[in-house]
């Protein structure tokens, strides 16, 4: 791989909330198992407190919507429409919340603005990469094959380098992980684990 400094990189995680990552969240059911086969929130929390140390910044990109979602029109479909009927990620409430385990720090930056898969469309997120002077962002979050597969189609077209950490990562089965992994991560990033990650900065 090409030889990018710490200061000029990313670790960008997207939606590492409570309706995702807390009993009790209305999400959580659908990602519990995957969440503990990939072990992401283990390997989250040692990332972040490693990159910290490294000089990588820490972005942190939530979604969130206004009560009753009128973000997404009357009747979306789809992962949305998911959304709006689980009364998932409205702003304000402890669902939206990023999971106590990773409260960010104050040198961190949160993105405004997610209200759909990408994390760049209708945000501040590459507006805060490129003042930052960031060439390279490591993905990690949800869902493996919707929002961190979109964000990172979009840095790819956008000049980024972009690396999906692997495990870090999380959706709705295995075989939907595996098959985003194995087909579609290549295809637009280099996909690693979060120790082969941080190899990349170590002297």
């Amino acid at each position: 791989m090409n030889a990018i400094a710490a200061s000029e990189t990313a670790l960008v995680l997207i939606e590492y909330q409570n309706d995702f990552m807390s009993e009790g969240g209305v999400l959580h059911e659908g990602v519990r198992g995957e969440m503990a086969r990939t072990k992401m929130l283990p390997h989250t929390k040692t990332l972040v407190e490693k990159v910290r140390t490294l000089g990588i910044k820490v972005v942190w990109v939530p979604i969130s919507f206004a009560p009753g979602h009128p973000e997404l029109g009357a009747s979306p479909y789809g992962i949305l429409g998911n959304v709006k009927a689980a009364n998932a990620f409205v702003a304000g409430e402890w669902g939206s919340a990023i999971v106590d385990e990773l409260t960010p720090h104050e040198s961190d930056l949160i993105v405004a603005g997610k209200r759909g898969l990408c994390g760049f469309a209708s945000t501040n997120l590459d507006f805060i990469l490129r003042h930052n002077g960031v060439k390279r962002i490591a993905l990690g979050g949800f869902l493996t094959n919707c929002c961190v597969e979109s964000t990172m189609r979009t840095a790819y077209e956008y000049g980024y380098d972009v690396i999906t950490l692997t495990d870090c990562t999380a959706t709705l089965s295995e075989t939907q992980h595996e098959a985003a992994v194995k087909f579609t991560y290549p295809m637009f990033s280099t996909p690693l684990d979060h120790e082969a990650f941080l190899a990349l900065y170590r002297a």
